[in-house]
C-alpha cells in the first residue's frame, strides 16, 4: 500500500468514528451528511446535496462515457436493547471499531469515499464516476438513492457498498410485503359456527408453508415465503370476521415482483394484498468485467438474501463491501479496522483494472 493510499485510510477511518459518534437515523442524517461533505471538500472535491444524499462527479467527467457509480448509505437503524456499550462512543478495542453503523454500511461507505477520492482527478478513466452516499437506507423511504436517481446521469453500472465480507453479491432477492386477509362468519362464541375465520387459518397458514414457486434461481436459490404477523379478535366471546395476516416473500431473479403477485392472487386461498411492487430482485452478468476485476483477485461470488439500495437500481449492480452481513443490526456492532484496510486495497485494486480496461 502506497504511503498516500495509507494516509487516505486512515482519514477514512477517522471518518467512520466520527459518523459513529454522530446519530443518523433514517430521516434525521443531516449531520452526518454535514461531515461526509466537509470530509470529501477537504480533498478538493466538488459536492453535492440533495436531502441528505451527498453526491459527487469525478473531476474529468466526460458525458460520452459510461457511468459507474459509487454508492452507500450513512443513515441507521435504531440501536437494540442488548447493547451493552454506548452505541455513539466509537472505540477501538482487539483490532474492532465498535459502534452503530459501523459495520452497516459505515465500513462501506468509509472505503467507497476513500476509493472515489484515488480516482477523483485521474484522467483517462473508461468510466465516470459518481460517488453517492444517500440516506433513509433502512427504511427505503422517500428521500433515499431512489430520489437522488432521477436528478443523476444515466447510471451504467454500480457498486452499493454493504458488508459482504469484500465477496461478489452477483444478485439479491427482491422484496415484496403482502397483507392477507382470511375471512370468516362473525359470531357469538357460544353458538355454532362453521365459518370460523381462525379455523379456516390452519388450512391457510398450512398452504403458505407447503407451497413453493416453481423457478429456482442458479445463484439466489427459490423465492422464500413466510408469514411473519398473525391478528385477529378483540373480544373472547366473539368469533371474529377476519384474521389478518403479513406475509414476507423475498424474490428470486427468476420473476419479477408483479409476476409473484400475480401468481399469489390467483394461487393462495385467501385476499393478498402487496403494499409496494418496486423493490425487486438485482444482479450482474457474471461475466461482466467488473466482477471479472474482482475475481481475477480471488473474490468469491454469491447471491445475497439481503435488500439494499440495490432494489432502486435499473442498470447491473454488484453489492460490495468491508464487514459482515451478519453483524447488521447485532447488538455491539463493529468492524475490523483491517477489514476497512482491505476493502480500500480491493475496491482499488478492482476498479484499477476496470477502469483501465
Amino acid at each position: 500500500m502506497k504511503t498516500d493510499q495509507k494516509q487516505l485510510t486512515q482519514k477514512a477511518i477517522e471518518l467512520l468514528q466520527e459518523l459513529i459518534a454522530t446519530p443518523s437515523f433514517s430521516g434525521e442524517e443531516d449531520k452526518t451528511g454535514n461531515a461526509i461533505e466537509t470530509w470529501l471538500q477537504d480533498f478538493g472535491v466538488k459536492t453535492n446535496r440533495q436531502y441528505n444524499n451527498i453526491y459527487a462527479f469525478n473531476k474529468h467527467f466526460d458525458e460520452r462515457k459510461p457511468t459507474l457509480l459509487l454508492n452507500s448509505h450513512h443513515d441507521t437503524v435504531k440501536p437494540n436493547s442488548a447493547y451493552t456499550k454506548d452505541p455513539f462512543h466509537p472505540h477501538l478495542e482487539d483490532g474492532k471499531l465498535y459502534g452503530l453503523g459501523s459495520n452497516d454500511a459505515g465500513g462501506c461507505l468509509v472505503s467507497l469515499l476513500a476509493t472515489f477520492v484515488h480516482f477523483y482527478e485521474q484522467e483517462n478513466l473508461s468510466h465516470n464516476i459518481i460517488m453517492a452516499a444517500t440516506g433513509e437506507e433502512e427504511d427505503a423511504g422517500a428521500k433515499s438513492l431512489t430520489a437522488l436517481l432521477p436528478i443523476l446521469p444515466k447510471i451504467d453500472v454500480a457498486i452499493v457498498g454493504e458488508p459482504t465480507l469484500m465477496d461478489l453479491a452477483i444478485a439479491e432477492k427482491g422484496l415484496i410485503v403482502f397483507d392477507a386477509v382470511v375471512e370468516g362468519t362473525p359470531s357469538h362464541a357460544a353458538h355454532p359456527n362453521n365459518n370460523n375465520s381462525i379455523y379456516n387459518t390452519i388450512e391457510v397458514l398450512k398452504w403458505f408453508k407447503e407451497y413453493s414457486f416453481e423457478k429456482v434461481s442458479n445463484v439466489l436459490g427459490e423465492v422464500k415465503l413466510t408469514v411473519t404477523q398473525i391478528n385477529a379478535g378483540n373480544q373472547h366471546n366473539v368469533v371474529p370476521a377476519q384474521v389478518d395476516l403479513v406475509v414476507d416473500v423475498r424474490v428470486n431473479d427468476c420473476y419479477s415482483n408483479k409476476e409473484i403477485a400475480d401468481i399469489l392472487n390467483s394461487e393462495a386461498p385467501c385476499k393478498m394484498t402487496p403494499r409496494s411492487l418496486r423493490l425487486n430482485s438485482s444482479a450482474i452478468d457474471p461475466d461482466h468485467s467488473l466482477v471479472q476485476s474482482g475475481t481475477a483477485l480471488g473474490r468469491k461470488t454469491y447471491g445475497s438474501p439481503t435488500l439494499s439500495d440495490q432494489a432502486a437500481l435499473s442498470c447491473q449492480s454488484v453489492k460490495l463491501g468491508p464487514g459482515d452481513s451478519t453483524r447488521s443490526h447485532s447488538a455491539d456492532e463493529f468492524i475490523f479496522v483491517n477489514e476497512i484496510e482491505e476493502g480500500i486495497d480491493l475496491y482499488i485494486q478492482i476498479l484499477q483494472q476496470f477502469l483501465n480496461s
